[in-house]
């Protein structure tokens, strides 16, 4: 039986590699398992393989848990399509994209073809370089549940910023006070030009301010 070896990397992590040796025989949905296996991410969301070009260009798709548009075009789902049965190419590629809500994007490279080894269980891992990104829910050894929208919910309509709480804390001086002690001091200042001109001079001026009757 053949050996393929994938090479799998982070389309934005290109430091964090893995190798993978699956059998020819084998589907997308096992190569789909061995990547996360290896990466310590849950595998259980909606993904995708794509045929692709040595531009990554997206081809035909393989997909697992797809959603209803995908299924009523009729995509090929992973579980029943061999590897062998799309490998033209002794470098033949496919993009991979796991997790369609928060997606990590792939580049996996046929690498190799090998002769089965005896006592090797297969899909195994040949190589691994870097650690993975953590992502929620798919940390190595554990499981986090992600947080719903219904949590952000409430602060979401009242649009709250912990941030904007600390400012207005710090605001101390309003400017009210001081609007009211120059409001006064103007007030005095009218009150003592006021008395300075209180007699009519000779053409009758009084020396008060006009109201609006006046004009």
């Amino acid at each position: 039986m053949a050996i393929y070896r994938f090479k799998v990397t982070f389309e934005d992590y290109d430091e964090v590699s893995r190798e993978i040796d699956i059998k020819s025989n084998q589907t997308f949905a096992d190569l789909h398992t061995a990547i996360h296996q290896a990466t310590g991410y849950a595998a259980d969301y909606p993904s995708s393989f794509y045929i692709s070009n040595d531009q990554w260009t997206k081809g035909e798709e393989f997909a697992y848990k797809p959603n209803a548009r995908k299924t009523e075009r009729g995509v090929k789902l992973m579980e029943n399509a061999k590897l062998s049965n799309f490998i033209d190419d002794p470098h033949q590629k496919f993009y991979y994209t796991f997790n369609f809500d928060r997606p990590f994007d792939f580049h996996v490279e046929l690498i190799k073809i090998l002769n089965e080894t005896p006592g090797t269980t297969y899909p195994s891992v040949f190589r691994s370089t870097g650690e993975a990104p953590k992502q929620f829910g798919n940390v190595l050894g554990q499981t986090v549940i992600p947080p719903t929208d219904e949590d952000f919910d409430f602060l979401n309509e009242m649009e709250f910023n912990p941030e904007d709480a600390e400012d207005f804390s710090e605001v101390k001086d309003t400017g009210l006070e001081t609007h009211e002690e120059e409001q006064e001091s103007h007030e005095e200042e009218e009150d003592e030009f006021g008395n300075e001109f209180s007699d009519d001079d000779e053409d009758g001026y009084s020396g008060r301010k006009g109201s609006s009757d006046d004009y």
